[in-house]
């Protein structure tokens, strides 16, 4: 057992916390005094050559027969909550492990101690989970950052972590956060979305996922574009799983989110900077390194600033059937983006050759956004046409027209196609994938 679950045995020795409220002050107690008893019966010589599974059973069991042994008047279901959360303050991220357990959470938001919200279903609530007060909440951010090498602190006030599961955590702290310690956990998903489940869900039609799929197996290069919260890295693992089993597959991410099925994946993560400033480790590095590493594709989580000029470069250079991600309202917003992010890096190179590099880099953009009743779903599929003087032109395929909201919130509308026929549809077709003329004709009400 590490020093660090020693540090934080003792540290709850000397201060235990309650997570939640709603409680009688009779349950408060017991549970404080419970705490302290099992604390101060602790070996804590033995407690470190123990492992943490059989620590965990231990301790519950000397709960339980603490609880007997007082003859407490609580029911069963109680005696178990009190249990599960003595050990979660002990051995786990306290207040936060409930949530943590809940596969339906996506999202956990922490503003200061005494407000915490979680997203359902699409949906923001407000919980009745509490931090007794900022020193509460500091520490169990010092134990999620502890983990993983990092500190937080008034010098280094911001911080990005990823929990063992893999979800992304930031956390900001005053002076920088006015109302306290304030926490964003973007939950990672244990079971992958397959294209049935957003087929299901109402996310995508199959026709349209088809076609997808086909531009997909036909080594297009594609940017899924959409707001946080959108879907992108969603429907990213659902395209992805697209991708033939014999292609050599390289993905780059700030924080490893793909589930990749593949036999044949090399994963990469940046690296942020250490206390000194120095071993940053950017996208952009890894792009560029990826390209010495004989990749069939590069798949990367989300283009944010210079590395767009590396990977449009890669794209134009062999490396075709490359997918990414970037934040943007719509298809047009996205290749505007992509300006940017290239004149940030080339800022000598004129506007007009900037476009032509999209242009010629890029043939897809799909739009995806998060409706107002929490539904995701794909918006638009784009294709970029090529140049017409200085401007690149693009055509959508297909699109969801939203109609009205219905009694129960739910969203209505249409799903689409423009009844264009795309002009990527012969190089679906040199590699076997024909398009039937009914899918320009398609139409799905939802």
């Amino acid at each position: 057992m590490s020093s660090r679950l020693i540090d934080r045995v003792r540290g709850a020795q000397q201060r235990y916390r309650s997570p939640t409220t709603g409680e009688s002050p009779e349950f408060e107690q017991v549970k404080r005094q419970l705490h302290t008893e099992l604390i101060e019966a602790l070996d804590f010589e033995q407690v470190s050559k123990t492992p943490r599974d059989e620590l965990s059973t231990r301790l519950r069991k000397t709960l339980s027969d603490q609880i007997e042994s007082r003859s407490l008047p609580l029911n069963r279901v109680e005696r178990e909550r009190l249990v599960d959360e003595i050990l979660d303050d002990i051995l786990g991220l306290g207040p936060l492990e409930p949530l943590l357990r809940d596969p339906e959470v996506s999202d956990i938001l922490i503003n200061g101690p005494k407000t915490v919200y979680i997203e359902k279903k699409g949906r923001l609530q407000k919980t009745n989970v509490r931090f007794q007060d900022d020193a509460h909440l500091m520490q169990i951010i010092d134990r999620i950052v502890g983990a993983v090498g990092r500190r937080v602190d008034e010098t280094n006030p911001m911080v990005d972590a990823r929990l063992a599961d893999g979800s992304r955590f930031n956390a900001i702290i005053p002076p920088l956060a006015l109302d306290g310690p304030t926490v964003s956990i973007r939950r990672f998903g244990t079971v992958p979305i397959t294209s049935d489940d957003l087929i299901a869900f109402g996310s995508v039609p199959r026709p349209i996922l088809e076609v997808v799929k086909g531009c997909v197996k036909s080594k297009l290069n594609i940017v899924i574009s959409g707001g946080t919260g959108s879907g992108k890295t969603t429907l990213l693992n659902v395209m992805s799983s697209f991708i033939p089993p014999g292609e050599r597959i390289i993905t780059i991410e700030d924080a490893a989110e793909l589930q990749l099925q593949q036999p044949h994946i090399v994963r990469l993560e940046t690296r942020p900077a250490n206390l000194e400033g120095r071993g940053e480790i950017t996208a952009r590095d890894l792009v560029k390194n990826a390209l010495r590493m004989r990749p069939d594709r590069i798949i990367l989580g989300e283009i944010r600033g210079v590395e767009a000029i590396d990977m449009l470069n890669a794209m134009n250079t062999g490396h075709e059937g490359s997918l990414a991600t970037v934040h943007a309202n719509t298809t047009r917003d996205a290749v505007a983006r992509f300006e940017t992010m290239i004149g940030m890096g080339m800022p000598n190179l004129a506007d007009k050759n900037i476009r032509e590099m999209i242009a010629r880099a890029l043939d897809l953009i799909i739009q995806v956004d998060r409706l107002s009743d929490g539904t995701r779903r794909l918006l638009a599929v784009t294709e970029i046409q090529g140049m017409e003087g200085d401007v690149v032109t693009t055509q959508d395929i297909f699109q969801f027209k939203q109609s009205g909201v219905d009694d129960d919130g739910k969203v209505r509308g249409r799903f689409m196609s423009t009844g264009v026929r795309p002009k990527f549809a012969g190089r679906l077709a040199s590699n076997g994938i024909r398009l039937s003329n009914d899918l320009f004709r398609f139409q799905l009400d939802v």
